[in-house]
């Protein structure tokens, strides 16, 4: 079982993600369940999607001591990273989140806000590009779950760009 906190700001899609994450893992015919909070602020205000995949029947829905966290921003690293797990991995997006704590073990820092508006000219699909890089890093999903996952979910029109998202995300993660 693995659980997963990703997390934000509101507009930056990460409850649209949690939710492809955990469609993915279906796919894999996997068991997953989601879950979401934001503030009350919606766009801006602190976000976080909480997704658990497991072979097994998931016992308790809610997300105690995440294995894996993703911050994309600074706030989010500061209100939601502190209950990830000793061995658990941490992936911050470099563009916003400046001071991580050396508590943490396995830190990943990827400039994915940056990548997105540098190589598809917006920032909307750093979700995506963050996707792409959890797979990578936490083998809980599989590529082509993942893929199909996100162009069922994506407005029609942005399937490429969006498969470029994911492919940034899994090149960004050097292993």
């Amino acid at each position: 079982m693995m659980e997963f906190r990703l997390s934000g700001s509101g507009g930056q899609g990460l409850i649209l993600a949690g939710i492809i994450l955990a469609e993915a893992a279906i796919g894999d015919d996997k068991e997953a369940v989601q879950s979401q909070s934001y503030g009350p602020e919606a766009r801006g205000g602190s976000s976080k999607s909480e997704v658990i995949i497991s072979e097994e029947p998931i016992q308790y829905p809610k997300v105690i001591n995440p294995d894996f966290v993703l911050a994309m921003t600074q706030e989010a690293l500061n209100k939601y990273g502190g209950d990830l797990k000793e061995d658990g991995v941490l992936l911050v997006d470099s563009t916003f989140v400046k001071e991580v704590p050396d508590t943490f073990r396995h830190v990943y820092s990827v400039p994915i806000t940056k990548i997105a508006k540098e190589q598809l000219g917006r920032e909307l699909f750093a979700n995506i590009i963050a996707l792409g890089s959890v797979a990578k890093l936490t083998r809980a999903v599989s590529s082509g779950a993942l893929e199909r996952a996100v162009l069922a979910r994506v407005p029609k029109g942005t399937e490429e760009a969006n498969k470029l998202a994911l492919e940034l995300g899994f090149s960004s993660i050097k292993l």
